[in-house]
């Protein structure tokens, strides 16, 4: 014997219960409504909206972003412009003021007059640099504009289309909900017409084993496990007084006999 074996704690004994056979039949209805639920969740869980959801708001979080850049470029942009556009007019409001002082015969002095025409020229010059850096601060805001503008139509796209989606997942939620309620409350019901010991094991061998906690034999076969049994526990099956309530020896699962058994 291995010292494993000996140093082990012994393994409890369940309680053998015992149920009419009509009992035990109904504990397959018991079982079949709780798959019900199962499937319910699991379609709750599984809605392609949900993924659908998952990857729109991944894309639409990249196109936020890059959003929040396009705006603040333009925004800049914008600033920069004005700038710009004050810098052109105070020398064009200087030039014009000098234009003015030249035409008007002010000015008698054939030095200052030179320096004058000179000072005209030399803010002509300025306004044509100032003129080309106006102009190409204007086309940069007009290409951040059409990237703005894009982003913006996309961002909304993606608003609607999240509307939308929400919307369907909400409808298919509601009525995943009512067809839980309902099957809850059939669910209630055969649980109040059962032994509580034999909902409690039910319950226990279901969370241990994939939601299955009872089947049928249906000839030889276990549908819990889909094993066909041995002989000698199909002897043993059918030396069981009725309201015994059987275990399958492969799977666990309380296994409930019914006119489709072969004993």
């Amino acid at each position: 014997m291995d010292l494993a074996d000996l140093s082990a704690p012994p393994r409890p004994k369940e309680t053998t219960l015992n149920a009419e056979p009509a009992v035990q039949r109904r504990l397959l209805d018991l079982q079949d409504l709780d798959l019900q639920l199962d499937q319910v969740a699991h379609k709750r869980a599984s809605l392609p909206e949900h993924q659908a959801l998952k990857d729109l708001s991944a894309e639409k979080s990249v196109v936020d972003r890059e959003l929040v850049t396009a705006d603040t470029e333009v925004s800049d942009l914008q600033r920069e412009q004005k700038k710009a556009d004050s810098d052109v007019e105070q020398v064009r409001q200087r030039r014009a003021r000098n234009q003015q002082r030249l035409d008007s015969g002010q000015v008698t002095s054939p030095r200052d007059l030179e320096n004058l025409q000179h000072e005209i020229g030399s803010l002509d010059r300025r306004i044509s640099d100032l003129e080309d850096s106006e102009l190409e601060v204007m086309e940069k805001l007009e290409a951040a504009e059409v990237v703005q503008a894009d982003l913006r139509t996309r961002a909304e796209a993606f608003a609607g289309r999240q509307s939308e989606l929400e919307t369907t997942r909400d409808g298919a939620l509601k009525e995943l909900d009512e067809q839980r309620a309902q099957v809850t409350d059939k669910r209630t019901a055969v649980v109040a017409e059962l032994p509580e010991p034999l909902v409690a094991q039910y319950q226990r061998l279901r969370e241990h084993n994939g939601g299955i906690g009872a089947a049928p034999l249906v000839g030889k076969r276990c549908m819990g496990c889909r094993m066909e049994l041995a002989p000698s526990d199909l002897n043993a099956i059918k030396a069981a007084p009725p309201d015994a309530v059987l275990r399958c020896e492969e799977c666990g699962r309380i296994l409930v006999r019914t006119s489709e058994s072969s004993v």
